[in-house]
């Protein structure tokens, strides 16, 4: 289309030229007759949508035969004079068409978007009527016939939110869709053992709480894809994000570099306070149990160094000030490298410390020890050894949970955050069950 639309408007063409002008003109149309013929059979299996869509697939047919027609070698005429042929020069027409196939074609588009977010939502309400009765079921029998039915719903469920997620153009949405997606699993695969467990030991209280923290999660994670698919404003997409030292750091590198354009964009107090904060946030680093004394003693003097060097600046920028200068001077020009410089040297530093947190926690429990001698303790009615192995499994939990806080920090991106902040959460609630 935008070829049509772009040509050279002569009126008299070359014949190389007129082929193909008609060859863009028939595949256009082409394409126009293959997605109008998807649309019409989406029509067809959707009665409450079948005339809207039916109307926008004959305007979407009709502009891509009137561009057929206006590009057609057959129908154009020999000039007089030269012989050639004038073709297409009915350049009003064409744009009008153009226009009318772009706006059916959004159209289609739009009414087949609402088809599947229906389809999605349909699917989480049979879902959540059979999580309904499984709640509620008194025998283990009762239980697997309606878990079948379930399973069958869940995969469903599985299916259209997947294809949803692969069409997501919205990075966050995409990673807050695959955390949502994930709990489902987790949570489907845990239903039937927290089930089981509590139909068979009905007074067990720890039993009941576990089972219905996995129902309170599933029930969540279904909420959660429909406020993604509806883009219900009322959801967690809104939620502010945990400040992470990644963003603090950017922020307060910008604010000190817009000091040589503009001596009085912001107070020195304001820079100060910035600092502060973004000082206080590294305490997740230096107060944890795990960081060793080199890593915290590292991470202190690049917080010191930082501290020194924006003192530097206000001093130098105070004396900027004082002259009347309309920009930044050669002292201040120094200050702001160094501190950009010292706080960059601070990220570098933490960075390191998470990820190397991260490596070391993945080699040193990549076997899950704790948990298979858990669970070869607990089939052995072992209480004494389950009472250890449980709070070894505690202890790993709470590394698992500080770490993903840490990788939160310095994420850098905020996909990337959100899957962090999904595993902390994830790590937290399941730790206990």
């Amino acid at each position: 289309i935008t070829t049509l639309i772009n040509h050279k408007d002569k009126p008299k063409k070359s014949e190389r030229t007129l082929a193909a002008i008609h060859r863009v003109g028939q595949a256009v149309s082409v394409a126009v007759g293959r997605f109008v013929a998807v649309g019409e059979a989406i029509a067809a299996e959707n009665q409450e949508l079948k005339d809207e869509m039916g109307q926008a697939c004959f305007e979407a047919r009709r502009a891509g035969d009137a561009i057929a027609q206006l590009t057609d070698v057959g129908s154009a005429l020999p000039s007089q004079s030269d012989g050639r042929v004038t073709v297409f020069s009915d350049r009003t027409g064409m744009v009008k068409a153009a226009r009318l196939l772009l706006s059916s074609v959004t159209k289609v588009l739009v009414l087949a978007d609402r088809i599947v977010i229906k389809q999605i939502i349909t699917s989480r309400n049979k879902v959540l009527v059979t999580l309904d009765h499984l709640e509620r079921v008194s025998t283990f029998q009762e239980f697997v016939q309606i878990f079948s039915q379930f399973g069958n719903e869940m995969v469903e469920f599985a299916h259209l939110t997947g294809d949803r997620q692969n069409d997501l153009k919205d990075e966050k949405k995409k990673a807050r869709m695959a955390a949502a997606r994930a709990v489902l699993e987790k949570c489907t695969m845990m239903l039937l053992t927290a089930s089981k467990t509590c139909l068979r030991h009905p007074d067990c209280e720890s039993a009941r709480i576990n089972k219905d923290a996995v129902f309170h999660r599933m029930r969540c994670a279904l909420e959660q894809v429909i406020e993604i698919v509806t883009e219900a404003r009322s959801c967690g997409e809104n939620k502010i994000l945990p400040a992470s030292i990644y963003n603090g750091i950017k922020d307060f590198k910008s604010s000190v570099e817009c000091l040589r354009e503009n001596l009085h964009s912001l107070s020195p107090q304001s820079v100060g306070s910035q600092l502060e904060a973004l000082v206080e946030r590294t305490e997740d680093f230096t107060d944890s149990a795990y960081t060793s004394h080199e890593q915290r003693q590292a991470i202190l003097s690049l917080c010191q160094l930082a501290r020194q060097d924006t003192q530097q600046l206000m001093h130098a920028w105070v004396e900027a000030q004082s002259v009347h200068a309309k920009e930044a001077t050669e002292d201040m020009e120094v200050a702001i490298l160094k501190t950009c410089q010292s706080v960059s040297d601070l990220r570098r530093e933490l960075h390191k410390v998470a990820v190397g947190r991260a490596s070391d926690l993945l080699k040193v429990h990549g076997e899950q020890l704790p948990l298979r001698a858990l669970k070869a303790a607990g089939a052995e009615g072992n209480l004494e050894a389950v009472a250890e192995y449980s709070r070894t499994l505690t202890e790993q939990k709470e590394q698992l949970v500080e770490t993903c806080r840490l990788l939160c920090h310095v994420s850098g991106t905020e996909p990337l955050e959100i899957t962090c902040i999904h595993a902390e959460e994830t790590f937290h609630v399941i730790g206990p069950q």
